[in-house]
């Protein structure tokens, strides 16, 4: 079940007209997409920073009820003014059960307690802290969870390892890119090079110098 939002349609559009709502604590929003024409709409400022605060706003199906009205969508983007970081516009786009679209989804790691690499001091680098997925509209995933229960130092975890919903697929297709690896401490790393400088390959090894009885 999608989460829900009320809104109402507005008549009045405009910077003037999206100044004063804001003032009245609404936030001008449109819904648009699916070969209908946008709908200017305004949603409460409290119950969209709600939305957006609970996190995953942008990957999440939505009901937008307009006046009684139910309207299915995503959200594809919003505006925060860039002093206070407060809301001034959101972008709905209407999705249908046959709509696939491209959505950034969070990624969750578990088991960080019981990983060895980890227990050994190695750090979590998080190459991508969301990947983007292909997904139909019903079936887009909250999030993306990696096991790190068996993840050693030096491991690389790529998101071939993460198991997918059907007809789920990553937009990046051409290689099995890597979401987060687990690096070496560096206590660890300044006693591996130390060992490498300890040992001296033979070739390394200067020659005694030799003179001539022509010298």
């Amino acid at each position: 079940m999608s989460a829900e939002l009320k809104a109402k349609a507005r008549d009045r559009v405009g910077k003037g007209a999206s100044r004063a709502l804001r003032r009245e604590g609404q936030v001008p929003a449109v819904i648009y997409g699916d070969n209908k024409s946008p709908l200017s709409i305004t949603v409460t400022y409290k119950d969209a920073m709600k939305r957006i605060q609970m996190g995953g706003f942008l990957s999440q199906v939505i009901t937008v009820d307009v006046d009684g009205e139910n309207h299915r969508v995503i959200p594809r983007d919003y505006q925060l003014e860039p002093v206070r970081d407060f809301l001034v516009h959101i972008d709905f786009l209407r999705v249908s059960k046959t709509s696939v679209l491209n959505v950034e989804v969070p990624v969750h790691f578990i088991n960080e307690e019981t990983s060895p690499g980890l227990k050994r001091g190695g750090v979590l680098n998080v190459v991508r802290h969301t990947v983007e997925l292909s997904c139909p509209a019903d079936s887009i995933p909250e999030f993306l969870e990696i096991d790190l229960a068996s993840a050693e130092v030096g491991d690389s975890l790529h998101i071939s390892t993460v198991e997918l919903p059907k007809g789920v697929t990553p937009v990046i297709t051409d290689r099995d890119f890597t979401i987060a690896t687990i690096a070496a401490p560096s206590a660890l790393k300044s006693e591996e090079n130390e060992d490498e400088e300890e040992v001296v390959a033979p070739d390394e090894v200067p020659a005694t110098e030799v003179k001539s009885d022509d010298e």
